[in-house]
């Protein structure tokens, strides 16, 4: 690759400022195109390497959120194996190659896509990183879920970057104009596209919004065609496709890890594996998502309205006028809920951990005071 690659591959001033602060003549920018139990797969100037970590920067990461993920830039020593073009398809072996290039440093982001850990324990899991658009694909079947796709778009709006809902399977609609209707409704102000990827309906559009440098991450659940719209837009059979139950149209899931792909013509795409839940964070604005709702707000009698019983309010009598839709009222009120909930547990936390440093230190002085009693 040559530089010129480097920028089509997201390269841009703001990594390349953060890398020169380096100064380290050995190590090379590279991009992380894959990421499975600290085994990595990068993109740089000479091509495409397997990485691990260096040790210090595993000891030193505090959470997952520290470590390198799929999308992030990274400084990196390369090795002395010859570099191999079918990096994707060859499998990581046990223990790591003589020679592969070892990660010394992660570049800081311009965006985290991330969401909460569905393992519990209150914890953020990253899902991608620096990526410009996120692509909440919805099958325009029975697993067509407005209520998904707003969750999906406060992730996205929190994590810096921009939502576009891409409604697949369009070929089985012959009018998806009710649909469109929800989802705007759901998400305003969101790119929407309706596409197809058997017939081709659409896919022209969603190239046109995926130009040389542009990163996009598709997000979306098991069965709703983001393996079979990966392979349509790579122009090949690169992505396994997996068969979806006719009863709810629930799909297994046919992708195992996240993946960075270099679209034909310009474009990045990080693949997913399918998510059922787009868990808070506690970190979303509510407020960006229902601008529609805080409109309304702005008619309340009291300045701390809840919209919840309090009279004078102004969104629960724009819900008595037909000018606000109740389900989108009650998404509003739930998510809100959701994350408030979030934030006070947040602060617990934070309290809690303060309060037991604080009773460490106070161990530490009196055992220290039995040492030395004159201090």
């Amino acid at each position: 690759m040559s530089f010129h690659d480097l920028i089509d591959i997201g390269w841009s001033s703001f990594f390349a400022s953060a890398f020169d602060s380096l100064n380290i003549n050995v190590l090379v920018p590279a991009r992380v195109a894959r990421a499975e139990r600290e085994r990595y797969t990068l993109m740089h100037q000479r091509g495409v390497s397997h990485a691990v970590l260096a040790g210090r920067l595993r000891h030193e990461a505090v959470g997952p959120g520290d470590l390198p993920v799929v999308g992030d830039w990274v400084a990196t020593q390369l090795g002395s194996v010859p570099e191999y073009c079918n990096a994707h398809h060859r499998e990581a072996s046990a223990e790591p190659l003589p020679g592969v290039a070892r990660i010394e440093a992660l570049l800081p982001r311009r965006t985290l896509l991330a969401r909460l850990d569905p393992s519990g324990g209150g914890s953020r899991q990253p899902l991608a990183a620096n990526a410009d658009l996120v692509l909440l694909a919805a099958g325009l079947d029975n697993d067509f879920n407005p209520r998904r796709l707003e969750r999906g778009a406060m992730l996205a709006r929190e994590a810096g970057a921009e939502p576009v809902v891409v409604l697949t399977k369009a070929d089985l609609r012959t009018d998806c104009r009710r649909e469109l209707s929800r989802v705007m409704a759901a998400v305003p102000g969101a790119h929407t596209l309706a596409l197809s990827s058997h017939t081709g309906e659409g896919i022209e559009d969603l190239r046109a919004l995926l130009t040389s440098g542009v990163t996009a991450v598709l997000l979306g659940s098991s069965g709703a065609g983001k393996s079979t719209l990966v392979n349509r837009l790579l122009g090949c059979e690169l992505q396994r496709t997996a068969q979806v139950r006719e009863a709810d149209s629930r799909g297994r899931h046919a992708t195992t890890h996240r993946e960075l792909f270099l679209l034909p013509g310009g474009g990045l795409l990080i693949d997913t594996p399918g998510l059922r839940a787009f868990g808070l964070t506690g970190e979303e604005n509510v407020d960006d998502l229902f601008a529609d709702v805080e409109c309304f707000a702005a008619c309340c009698r009291f300045r701390n309205c809840r919209h919840e019983a309090e009279p004078g309010c102004g969104v629960i009598e724009a819900v008595e006028r037909g000018e606000l839709a109740p389900e989108r009222y009650d998404s509003y009120l739930k998510l809100r809920s959701e994350a408030e909930r979030l934030e006070r547990r947040q602060t617990g936390a934070t309290d809690m951990e303060a309060k037991r440093r604080s009773k460490e230190l106070g161990k530490l002085l009196k055992r220290y005071a039995r040492i030395d009693p004159k201090r």
